[in-house]
């Protein structure tokens, strides 16, 4: 006898107005398995589990749970045919407990105490069969978001989810995290679940995968077997051509030292110390690779050293201290200095999205003389630079008018970086540069870092990918709790090793 897909989805179409995001989609994914689910940005594939988790209506199409024909109009009938979604952006209401937000919206009635008894002992054999251990009593804040992701799935699995659908599952945790997390879902897999992976990392898809399928510009290329592909193979399957998956570089030629940080500690608007005491440097033609978990200080560091926000401590770029009590601590007195900043997040420090692209060009730089006439800006000139600059970081399309919003996550980065590395920085500063961004650009934005450094430039490189980190890093800091946990040559170490640190831990701890 056959056994029926888990799921099976037929001829799913859905446009936003012009926009055709899921074009004739078919997919099997087989129960018991752990299925991969690949594309660059803008490919569809969160529309597809949106429309699957009932948070989108298809166009056209049908979707068949367990062989049978099943209508989904919103998530609380996705849940009823076991479907459950663990979210990039968790959902969780920080300031309950544990077990009050996995009892939240299940409740058996109106009174509580029974629905949390009975979701105690659920709680407690769910986490005993699927290696899920989490305090039931913990206050959602003051737990990790390692801990945090595990009740977002024990939440799907109270609700009696049999499919689980990941996206991004692995952005916010260290390597030991990410490691134990596909314990889980193997665990998960050999009870029965069936477990959808929407991932960009390639590593994970060929590590933890059974079937992966490939998505470009709305459409399903390809289903593969994992153990018949390469990395390399389903690269130029996302993109539509070959991609260089490793970092061409030759050995940093180090020069004088552009940065140097001594003592430095920040303490937020709400009096949480964020930076503790740090010193480190960076030299011209190296990049400096700082690795963490998010939250571990790093975004503060860029802050500071960009120019918009206040520390104690000591900032030197090229011998010369940087104001750092907020008289002249700004963007423009940073930039003066030779200081280029492309920052974490692009959308809400990079971009002004509403702005065309030839505005966004010129934000921070207005003051140029090249953009001025007489008392007001030169728009055309502004334009034609716009226009230089997108042809030189093939940002598509390239159109200067079209505001920030309407180009997608890579290139919204390109226009970014183009602004900063066009002006020819000493120190530039760069904050998690291929966050959602596609393979394909990934690339392109590897090679202009490298090509920065060659020039003699220091690079200060910010990024919780660890790959990213050892591929482009000359020196790794890592830093844990607003601490630095020491340094390495990354011929020296390994993944393995900087998680640790990234943990809080040693090699002599672990021991």
């Amino acid at each position: 006898m056959t056994t029926a897909p888990a799921i099976e989805l037929k001829g799913i179409s859905k446009s936003f107005g012009p926009v055709q995001a899921n074009k004739d989609i078919s997919i099997c994914v087989m129960p018991g398995t752990i299925h991969g689910i690949i594309g660059e940005n803008g490919a569809g594939k969160s529309t597809l589990m949106s429309i699957l988790y009932g948070f989108y209506k298809a166009d056209a199409g049908e979707i068949f749970i367990a062989g049978q024909k099943t209508t989904i109009p919103d998530s609380q009938a996705a849940i009823a045919a076991g479907i459950g979604m663990v979210f990039q952006h968790f959902k969780l209401v920080e300031n309950f407990t544990v077990l009050e937000n996995i009892v939240l919206g299940a409740e058996d009635s109106g009174l509580l105490r029974p629905s949390l008894a009975r979701a105690r002992r659920e709680l407690k054999a769910l986490a005993d069969e699927y290696e899920l251990n989490v305090d039931p009593d913990a206050v959602v804040q003051d737990i990790g978001v390692g801990m945090q992701q595990r009740v977002e799935i024990l939440k799907a699995l109270y609700r009696r989810a049999d499919i689980l659908i990941l996206d991004e599952p692995t952005g916010v945790l260290t390597p030991a995290e990410a490691d134990h997390l596909f314990r889980i879902l193997e665990n998960l897999k050999r009870e029965g679940k069936t477990i959808i992976l929407i991932t960009h990392k390639l590593r994970e898809i060929m590590d933890a995968t059974d079937t992966v399928s490939v998505m470009r510009r709305g459409e399903m290329t390809a289903t593969v077997k994992t153990a018949d592909t390469s990395p390399a193979e389903l690269a130029e399957l996302m993109v539509g051509r070959k991609v260089l998956l490793q970092v061409e570089k030759a050995p940093a030629q180090v020069g004088a030292t552009i940065l140097d940080v001594q003592n430095l500690n920040v303490t937020d608007n709400k009096g949480v110390h964020r930076v503790k005491d740090v010193s480190f440097n960076v030299k011209a033609g190296e990049i400096l690779g700082i690795a963490g978990v998010s939250g571990n200080g790093q975004s503060e560091l860029l802050e500071v050293l960009g120019g918009y926000e206040k520390a104690t401590g000591q900032i030197l770029m090229n011998g010369t201290p940087i104001d750092l009590t907020g008289a002249k601590s700004d963007g423009r007195s940073r930039r003066a200095r030779g200081i280029a900043h492309v920052p974490e997040d692009r959308q809400r420090e990079g971009l002004i999205m509403d702005y065309q692209a030839w505005e966004n060009v010129a934000f921070g730089y207005h003051h140029d003389p090249a953009f001025q006439s007489g008392m007001f800006m030169n728009h055309a000139a502004i334009k034609a630079d716009t226009v230089e600059k997108m042809a030189r970081f093939d940002v598509r399309p390239p159109d200067p008018r079209l505001a920030a919003k309407s180009f997608s996550g890579g290139n919204q980065q390109k226009i970014v970086l183009a602004r900063e590395i066009e002006r020819n920085p000493d120190l530039l500063l760069i904050g998690q540069p291929t966050r959602g961004v596609d393979i394909g650009a990934i690339e392109f934005i590897h090679q202009q870092i490298v090509a920065l450094r060659d020039q003699g430039k220091a690079i200060l490189l910010v990024s919780v990918e660890l790959e990213e980190i050892l591929a482009l890093s000359d020196r790794i800091a890592v830093m844990f709790d607003g601490r630095m946990m020491g340094e390495r040559m990354p011929q020296d170490t390994d993944e393995k090793e900087l998680g640790m640190m990234m943990a809080g831990m040693t090699k002599e701890d672990a021991a």
